[in-house]
Order: structure tokens, then C-alpha cells, then sequence
């Protein structure tokens, strides 16, 4: 996609240069860093619309520098490479900031088949209710400037926290179901989503505390609920 920068942090040499060969065939503007630390130090000098992020990686790992680069940029979509394919280590991804994983070996199409996916969603490409701003409880939540208020607090959000909110309230008091939403969002209700989406209920009932009448409540084998 013309216009689209990639930042690819993967520090085998042979996979690094094939992947940003391959993406670069496929019209997106790639560069591509052999360790963390190099990558990082150009993520905050250059501007990126997606970042790749190999976990393993000598002087500075993926997982650290995801960290270092929400610090900065909330929104930003951030997919993992990995060979490790424990759910620890997966759900310390997605805690991190991931917004999808990739286990090695993957194929090619695969990949550009997640970034493709992941540029829909961000770039908002009507697959939501085109309603921009909601009343939960006290809270104002504005989809589009991805901001949640209560007063005078304002909690930025990132782009999954965004669309998952959004699509709890537009089914507000009623059940979202969890194979939709993952479907929806993650684009594939697989096992390490699932998590991720736990991940992020988690980050939204905190973000939603103060007040009392707001609840995310679980709906045993079905789903979630915003009560608010």
C-alpha cells in the first residue's frame, strides 16, 4: 500500500532481508533493523504506521521495546514475530502493547494478510457503526479522538481499546458475544486472541472504575455485557 511505512526489527539477517524484499514487492515503505535498540532509536526519529517486532532479539528484545514505543505512541499497531509460542510469553506480548502475533515459521501471504487486516481496522474502514461518541455512565467516549473522560480525567486509548469499547456500547445492556467481537477486532477467534481480548476487558474495567454504575460483566460461555 502505497504511502504505508514499516518499521521491522528482526535481527536474522536472512529472514530480515527477505521480509522487507518481500514487503517492499508488495508496495510498503519498509525499514529494516537488525536489534531492538537500533530499531527504537529510529521509531522515535522517523514516522511509522506499523511496526514488526521480532521477540528474540540481541541488546534490546521486542517485548522491551513495544514497551518503549507505547510510551510514546498509544496507537500504533505492533505485531510480534516470535518462535517461542508458550501462552506466557504470548500474553506478556499482548500485555505489552501487541496488537497481533505471528509464530515462525509463518508464510509470507500470512503475514501480509495480518498487516492488511490490522490497517483496515485502524484506518477504520467501516466495519463499525459509524457513531462517534457515547455516553457510558458519566464517562464521554469519543471513538475518533480515542479518548474516554470522566470531569476532568482524560484516558487515552489505543485503537483495540477504542473498538472494543465501541462495540460494547453499541450493545450496551446487551450480550456482545465473544466470537463476534474476536471475529470483529482480532479478525480470528483463536486461542491467543481470546486471551488478548481478556487482556483488554481487563484494561477497560479499570479505565471504566470510577464509577460505580458502569460494569463489564462476564456472560458464561457467551460473552460480555456494559451495564451503564
Amino acid at each position: 500500500m502505497e504511502g504505508i511505512r514499516i518499521l521491522l526489527a528482526e535481527d536474522d539477517e536472512n529472514l530480515g532481508s527477505l521480509l522487507k524484499e518481500y514487503l517492499v514487492a508488495k508496495k510498503y515503505n519498509t525499514d529494516w533493523y537488525p536489534n531492538g535498540e537500533i530499531a527504537y532509536k529510529n521509531f522515535v526519529k522517523r514516522h511509522y504506521d506499523l511496526c514488526i517486532l521480532d521477540i528474540m532479539m540481541p541488546v534490546k528484545d521486542g517485548i522491551t521495546v513495544a514497551k518503549e514505543i507505547r510510551m510514546t505512541n498509544a496507537e500504533i499497531p505492533i505485531i510480534f514475530l516470535t518462535a517461542k509460542s508458550l501462552k506466557e510469553d504470548v500474553l506478556e506480548g499482548f500485555k505489552a502493547g501487541a496488537d497481533d502475533y505471528i509464530a515462525k515459521p509463518f508464510s509470507m501471504e500470512e503475514l501480509l494478510y495480518r498487516i492488511e487486516a490490522i490497517l483496515r481496522r485502524t484506518n477504520k474502514q467501516g466495519q463499525f457503526n459509524t457513531q462517534k461518541e457515547f455516553t457510558v455512565g458519566k464517562y464521554h467516549f469519543d471513538t475518533e479522538k480515542q479518548l474516554l473522560k470522566l470531569g476532568d480525567k482524560i484516558q487515552k486509548l489505543t485503537t483495540k481499546e477504542t473498538d472494543l469499547l465501541k462495540l460494547l456500547c453499541l450493545n450496551k445492556n446487551s450480550v456482545l458475544e465473544r466470537n463476534f467481537a474476536l471475529k470483529a477486532i482480532w479478525i480470528d477467534d483463536n486461542y491467543f486472541n481470546a486471551r488478548s481480548m481478556d487482556v483488554y476487558i481487563a484494561k477497560l474495567r479499570k479505565y471504566l472504575k470510577d464509577d460505580p454504575s458502569v460494569e463489564i460483566i462476564n456472560i458464561h460461555g457467551k460473552g460480555f455485557k456494559l451495564l451503564g
